[in-house]
């Protein structure tokens, strides 16, 4: 099997840290020098808030490779081998379709209309001679599988997330009928994520019900 690709989304990783940062912070200071309920207040609302920053900062991630598509999800794993995806598809979020009909949002590959719209005024400046810039919170991404990019030196300008999603579907063009690319959809629950962050719901829910 190949190597896989990652992408995922830099400025969710960093804000992701930061706010982890700021969690434990405050929560460990509660804990260390808080009194009566107030640390066991602490304890619980790290127990319900650290795992859902982190599933919805940190843990998305979409791994490619020749063989299949992992999109890591907030509370999902969904395994998807080349041959049951039949398209993606790029709009307010960028999602894939699989064969069957079932629809799965790629987290960790967020649309920004604000890039889409800087992209085409580059576009506008190249197309009249002005020249092209570079940049995204994307860049530096390769092919997979042998694929390359959509937007070569004398191609049209595009925002980082749409290249990616370019790159994919280029990859699925050429992976599709391998042997190798075959097989079922998976789809695990994140329960390392959704068991800690319900038992500190409860938790808190307690300690607020009981003063």
């Amino acid at each position: 099997m190949s190597k896989d690709r990652i992408y995922r989304s830099p400025a969710g990783l960093a804000g992701g840290v930061l706010l982890l940062a700021l969690a434990l912070w405050l929560g460990i200071d509660a804990l260390v020098a808080g009194e009566g309920n107030t640390p066991w207040m602490a304890l619980a609302a790290l127990l319900f808030l650290v795992p859902l920053i982190a599933a919805y900062t940190v843990r998305p991630a979409v791994f490619a490779n020749d063989d299949r598509l992992r999109v890591r999800n907030p509370f999902r794993v969904i395994v998807l081998p080349w041959g049951q995806v039949a398209s993606f598809r790029s709009g307010y979020s960028n999602e894939v379709f699989t064969e069957s009909g079932d629809k799965y949002q790629l987290w960790s590959i967020p649309v920004s209309l604000r890039a889409r719209k800087k992209a085409a005024r580059r576009e506008t400046r190249r197309a009249s001679g002005g020249g092209q810039g570079r940049g995204g919170l994307l860049g530096g991404l390769g092919s997979l599988g042998g694929a390359g990019s959509s937007d070569g030196a004398d191609g049209p300008v595009r925002a980082e997330t749409d290249k990616v999603m370019d790159e994919l579907r280029e990859a699925l063009e050429a992976r599709k009928p391998a042997n190798t690319s075959q097989g079922e959809v998976t789809v695990r629950w994140a329960y390392e994520v959704v068991a800690p962050a319900a038992a500190g719901a409860v938790l808190l829910a307690v300690l607020l019900g009981t003063g």
